[in-house]
C-alpha cells in the first residue's frame, strides 16, 4: 500500500496540469496512466512533429519533479474503501493507493454513430486513426476519406498527410457557410486562427465536401469506397480507408463509481459535474478536462491546473488561471454548438447496421424495444466485452435510452 497527497487519474492534458501545479506548491503526487507513456490521446508520442511548447514544458517539469511519481500502463480497477482505489499495473498485479485529494482526468473516447460497413477493417474513428498513426501503423500511399463533424477532421487529415497517405476529401457535415462562420469567428482565439489556417494550406490539394454524410462504406471484406448523401444527391467516392468522427463520450464512469454528481452534456453524453474551483460533489475530488464534458488540449490543461492549485488551497478566482479558462471554456461552447450532430440523419444511417459488435446485434433490432433493458436481455446488446461502453453511448444518442449502469471493475 503506498499514500500520496494527490493521486491523479490519467496523464494526459488535464492530468499534466494538476500535478505539475500541486507538486510546485509541495504537495506529493501519483499520476496513473494507462498507456505506456504520459500525454495522452492528444500529446502522445509522434515522431514526425515535436509536441507543443505547453505539452513539452509540462512533461518536463513533471519528470523532473521528485515530488511526482508516474504509473504507466497501470489501470483503474475500482473503489477499496474510501480515499483509495485498487490498481493493477502491466503485469496484473494490484496494489492499493491511499490518498487524500484525487483528481480525475480520465479524458473521453470517440462517440460512434454506425451506418451499413462500418465494421469493415479499413473503418475507424478519426481520433482512433491518429492514435494508430502515431503508434506506428502505415498508411503511405493509401487513399482516405475523413469524414463526420468537428475540428478533429481536420487535425486527423493532417496527421495521416504528413505520414504519406493520400486524403480523398474531408467530408464535414454542416454547410459550408457555418463553417466559414466559425473559421471567421477565430480571431478571438488567434492560436486556434493560425492553427486552421495552417491545416487548411497543408490540405490544400485535398477535396473538400460540407453539408454531406456517410451513408454507407463500400466493399466486401475490406473498405473500396464510400457513398455520401449530399442533399437529395449520392456522392461515391474510392478509398482505402476511412476515418469518421462525430465528436466524443466523457469517460464519466470511475466518478460515477465513486458517486460524483453527473450532469448532461450533449445529447449523446453525461458528463463529471464540477464547481469553480474543479470541485465535484464528493469532498476531496476534483475532475478537469474532457471528462467534464470540457473540449480542447488547451482547456483541459488549464482545468487540470486550477484543480491542482485548488487541492492544495492557491487558487484565485482572479488570477491568470480563472481568466484562461474563461477564454477557452467560451471557444469549446462555440465548437459543440457549431458541429452539433444531426440526429435524425445518423438515426437513419444506423438502420441497416451493426449497433453492437461484441454480439453482432443490428440497429433495427434494438430499436425495436422501449429500453435498454428489454433490448439487453432479447437481443445481448451491451452484454460483450465492452459492456456496453460503445453501444451505450450509441444507443444513448440515438434512441435517447438512458446511461448505462457502470459495473466493476472498471
Amino acid at each position: 500500500m503506498a499514500r500520496f497527497d494527490l493521486l491523479v487519474v490519467g496523464a494526459g492534458p488535464a492530468g499534466l496540469g494538476a500535478a505539475v501545479a500541486a507538486a510546485r506548491h509541495g504537495a506529493m503526487v501519483c499520476v496513473l496512466e494507462q498507456s505506456p507513456e504520459i500525454g495522452g490521446q492528444v500529446w502522445r508520442r509522434d515522431l514526425l512533429r515535436a509536441r507543443p511548447a505547453v505539452a513539452a514544458g509540462l512533461m518536463r517539469q513533471l519528470q523532473e519533479s521528485a515530488r511526482v511519481t508516474i504509473m504507466a500502463s497501470t489501470q483503474v480497477v475500482g473503489l477499496d474503501g474510501t480515499q483509495r482505489l485498487l490498481v493493477a499495473d502491466a503485469s496484473g498485479s494490484l496494489q492499493t493507493l491511499d490518498y487524500e485529494g484525487l483528481v480525475l482526468a480520465t479524458g473521453a473516447r470517440e462517440l460512434i454513430l454506425p451506418f451499413s460497413g462500418w465494421t469493415l477493417p479499413g473503418v475507424s474513428g478519426a481520433g482512433g486513426l491518429q492514435a494508430l498513426v502515431k503508434g506506428g501503423v502505415a498508411v503511405a500511399g493509401q487513399r482516405v476519406v475523413v469524414a463526420g463533424s468537428g475540428p478533429l477532421l481536420w487535425a486527423c487529415a493532417n496527421t495521416i498527410a504528413r505520414r504519406g497517405a493520400m486524403v480523398v476529401a474531408i467530408v464535414e457535415a454542416i454547410p459550408a457557410r457555418a463553417l466559414a462562420r466559425f473559421t471567421a469567428g477565430l480571431w478571438r482565439h488567434p492560436g486556434k486562427l493560425a492553427q486552421a489556417l495552417a491545416l487548411r494550406a497543408y490540405q490544400a490539394r485535398s477535396r473538400v465536401i460540407t453539408a454531406s454524410q456517410v451513408e454507407r462504406v463500400l466493399g466486401d471484406e475490406r473498405v473500396k469506397g464510400v457513398q455520401l448523401r449530399h442533399g437529395t444527391r449520392r456522392i461515391e467516392l474510392a478509398c482505402d480507408r476511412v476515418a469518421f468522427g462525430l465528436g466524443l463520450v466523457a469517460n464519466a464512469e470511475l466518478g460515477g463509481t465513486i458517486g460524483c454528481r453527473i450532469v448532461e452534456s450533449g445529447y449523446a453524453e453525461r458528463a463529471i459535474a464540477v464547481d469553480e474551483r474543479q470541485r465535484t460533489s464528493v469532498h476531496g475530488v476534483y475532475a478537469a478536462g474532457e471528462c467534464t464534458g470540457s473540449r480542447g488540449a488547451e482547456l483541459a490543461a488549464i482545468e487540470g491546473a486550477v484543480a491542482g492549485l485548488a487541492f492544495v488551497g492557491c487558487f484565485d478566482p482572479d488570477g491568470a488561471e480563472a481568466r484562461a479558462r474563461r477564454r477557452w471554456r467560451a471557444y469549446s461552447v462555440r465548437v459543440s454548438r457549431c458541429f452539433a450532430v444531426d440526429r435524425q440523419w445518423a438515426a437513419a444511417a444506423a438502420r441497416d447496421a451493426i449497433v453492437c459488435r461484441c454480439e453482432d446485434v443490428e440497429f433495427r433490432a434494438v430499436s425495436a424495444f422501449a429500453n435498454r433493458n428489454e433490448a439487453k436481455m432479447m437481443t445481448r446488446c451491451g452484454m460483450g466485452p465492452c459492456q456496453g461502453r460503445i453501444c451505450g453511448a450509441t444507443t444513448r444518442a440515438l434512441l435517447g435510452w438512458g446511461p448505462t449502469r457502470v459495473r466493476g471493475p472498471l
